[in-house]
């Protein structure tokens, strides 16, 4: 009996792994897609209709939406007071959420704005209902503006941001503009350095490929301009998912509203200084989209749009389910390499190491094509070094996302955790100085069981000499590693 249910588990065992694999290189496939599509569509610069006039200018709100914003509300109020723009035509909203000091700073700050003649005012809300997209939603009663600009509390737009943006709006069906993001911290430390690379891959390849191949991309939150009348149009703010502007981009789409993509026009803003604060993000986006492929993907996919349009939505609104499967492919790994020490050596040359190439690959590709397109920012050598750091805080960061897929499919929770932002830019300047910090969890100690077991399972290799595997297993274990001690102690 314990011979044939050991024959049973070993003979499922391989399938298993072999079909997670598979399922991780298909979406390896469609980053390839995306790349195909970037240089095929990315000479097809969008242009205006027609610039307009300073008469024909549409009047435009500021929406600013704050929640304990102390050490950046400053400097992104001087910012948007300098924007270049008819001061006639321009209302600037502070949606101040705040419990703390930033109340006093946003109140002060206001007022000597208004001392400078311009069209702004303070709103605090007494409860965060709603939380980010309450706060909008709240906001817009007021409006006096056809369009809608947002930015969050880190952002510094150039004076010339908007009025670049505007003219887009010349054409009655463009719904949304989006600029992308630069990142003023870049090279504060290695983490900072990873999370730009990753950035860098969505808003240079990802959105630039999916909007100029006619597909439907994301409004990333800030950093663009909503017509109002597409937001009614789609249904307004909703605070169903912790993701509303995923979930609104896709209902404003499904409308038929045009959305667009500037890569051109980059504004910077603040990376997360410490990595707890980075999971912190990184479960908020992989919750929000598992809620919107939960809320929206089956309206997609059942919309009279083109397949493609519905392919490009499917991966995009799925594409964290990859943490899923790439955890349930670590805590295989044990067992499978158990199972190897029965068989031959070429099976696992012949049929697993092209498909771990495949995605590994083809990651590799995208990040680089994005660094690339920006001129090199990088020495191959650092580049290189970094997306190596990159895949393996990718594996390292599968349990946070793994939680945030499932949280998001599974549970009604909707409350929305801030990333805290320290107004730390230069490298002499310390962010553990400041007060805000992101709320620990026990998620940690699940990282630290992770690292044990890939531990344990690369003793097995070596005992077995499987060495062809040892390469990938140690990428999972130095992910995990260096995840666990960055999220136990913060260094630079």
């Amino acid at each position: 009996m314990g011979i044939h249910l050991i024959d049973s588990v070993s003979g499922i065992i391989p399938e298993l792994y072999l079909s997670i694999l598979t399922l991780i290189a298909i979406y390896s496939f469609h980053k390839i897609s995306i790349i195909w599509r970037y240089y095929l569509h990315r000479h097809r610069d969008i242009q205006p209709l027609k610039p307009f006039s300073e008469s024909e200018l549409p009047p435009v709100t500021i929406q600013l939406p704050l929640f304990n914003e102390m050490y950046v509300v400053d400097r992104l109020l001087e910012a948007v007071a300098a924007l270049q723009y008819p001061a006639d035509k321009l209302q600037i909203q502070v949606l101040d959420d705040s419990t703390d000091e930033t109340q006093e700073i946003c109140w002060a700050k206001v007022q000597d704005l208004k001392q400078r003649h311009l069209n702004i005012e303070y709103i605090h809300r007494c409860d965060r209902k709603g939380y980010k997209a309450g706060a909008l939603a709240y906001g817009l009663q007021s409006a006096t503006g056809e369009l809608v600009m947002i930015f969050d509390a880190d952002f510094v737009p150039a004076p010339n941001t908007l009025i670049n943006m505007v003219h887009y709006f010349a054409n009655p069906k463009v719904g949304m503009v989006q600029a992308r993001w630069g990142h003023i911290n870049r090279h504060y430390s290695i983490l900072t350095e990873i999370q730009a690379l990753m950035l860098d891959g969505h808003f240079v390849t990802e959105q630039t490929s999916r909007n100029r191949s006619g597909c439907f991309f994301n409004f990333n939150g800030t950093a663009g301009i909503w017509r109002i009348q597409a937001i009614k149009d789609a249904g307004g703010w909703q605070h169903t998912t912790v993701t509303e502007d995923l979930d609104l981009s896709y209902r404003a789409q499904l409308k038929g509203w045009k959305c667009i993509y500037l890569p051109n026009i980059v504004i910077p803003a603040e990376l997360p200084m410490e990595m707890n604060s980075f999971k912190s993000q990184q479960f908020r986006w992989a919750k929000g989209a598992s809620q919107v492929a939960k809320k929206l993907l089956m309206p997609v996919l059942t919309a009279k749009i083109p397949w493609q349009v519905k392919w490009e939505a499917f991966f995009h609104l799925t594409n964290n389910f990859n943490y899923l499967l790439l955890l349930v492919l670590l805590l295989l790994s044990l067992p499978y390499q158990l199972f190897l020490a029965q068989t031959d050596w070429r099976y696992g040359l012949a049929i697993h190491l092209p498909l771990f190439l495949v995605t590994t690959l083809s990651l590799l590709a995208f990040y680089t094509v994005a660094q690339e397109e920006q001129r090199g920012q990088q020495s191959p050598w650092k580049l290189a070094s970094n997306l190596f750091l990159l895949m393996s805080v990718g594996i390292g960061l599968s349990i946070n996302q793994s939680l945030a897929v499932c949280d998001g499919l599974f549970r009604a929770s909707r409350d929305f955790v801030r990333t805290p932002k320290h107004g730390v830019v230069k490298n002499e300047e310390n962010w553990k100085t400041r007060k805000y910090r992101a709320a620990k969890n026990w998620v940690p100690y699940l990282e630290l069981s992770m690292v044990v077991y890939l531990l344990l399972t690369v003793m097995v290799a070596v005992l077995n000499a499987h060495y062809l595997s040892l390469p990938f297993l140690l990428l999972f274990l130095i992910g995990y590693a260096y995840v666990l001690s960055l999220s136990m102690f913060q260094h630079r």
